[in-house]
């Protein structure tokens, strides 16, 4: 039994939810009956325009707040509002992520390396989501199980790291997973029937990785759709001892 079954009503919030995977985890729960409310960041209203539409076509359980992720004080205001409403929170999904964007593409050299991008991946892919564990901490401290999920990606492992290259993404990506183990440590003390977990989604159709879905064989070129069902039987399954652990799209382990 998924541990959302225990739940009489299930309060989550869903970070960098204007497309992509984010997007598809907003859908996904609208169409769940278990789910009572939902909240979801987005950064720029210009872009988030299909997330604002199932809000107003939702407003009893969808609620759209602007965030840029990149700021702690937007995040603690937000933080804030959410808990003027709800006293507790029973799933977080933090999909905000960063691999290329008009002035930044990964590196394949060092020759490439720039110390300006380099702060960028980590503020964004790695800083966010251990401020989201400072900030929300209050909401999880209650007695209903859980979940603190932030996607990852395998490329953070440093284990499976047999290609190179790439240096700012999987370097932000395994710090990512250093600040959530790390996190899952206290958590374990002040939260602890809270899950804290890192996913490697797949290679999934999106604005992020299509640039780089030539060489990806197409049965391993998963829908929004797909991934985020993959994702959600993953979190619905965590079992004890599995909180600070890092987990595949089907169920595995990774390597740090």
């Amino acid at each position: 039994m998924s541990f959302i079954d225990e739940i009489n009503e299930v309060n989550t919030l869903i970070v960098g939810a204007s497309q992509g995977i984010g997007l598809g985890f907003v859908k996904k729960l609208l169409q769940d009956e278990r789910i009572s409310r939902i909240y979801a960041t987005y950064r720029q209203a210009e872009s988030a325009g299909e997330l604002i539409t199932l809000a107003d076509a939702n407003r009893e359980r969808l609620i759209c707040l602007s965030v840029d992720i990149t700021e702690e004080s937007e995040i603690a205001a937000a933080i804030e509002k959410i808990r003027t409403q709800v006293n507790k929170l029973h799933l977080l999904v933090n999909c905000v992520g960063l691999l290329h964007a008009e002035n930044i593409q990964p590196e394949k050299s060092l020759r490439q390396i720039n110390a300006d991008n380099l702060l960028q991946y980590f503020q964004v892919n790695s800083i966010a989501s251990v401020l989201l564990a400072k900030h929300l901490l209050p909401l999880f401290k209650h007695k209903e199980r859980s979940v603190f999920a932030s996607i990852s990606a395998k490329i953070g492992s440093i284990g499976d790291n047999n290609l190179g290259g790439w240096y700012g993404y999987r370097a932000s990506k395994a710090a990512l997973n250093m600040f959530m183990r790390t996190a899952a440590i206290e958590y374990a003390r002040s939260c602890p029937k809270t899950f804290v977990v890192t996913l490697h989604p797949g290679t999934t159709d999106t604005r992020l990785s299509r640039p780089f879905q030539s060489h990806v064989p197409p049965e391993k070129l998963f829908s929004v759709e797909r991934t985020v069902t993959q994702l959600l039987n993953v979190i619905e399954q965590l079992q004890d001892g599995d909180s600070g652990q890092f987990f595949s799209w089907d169920g595995s382990r990774l390597p740090w």
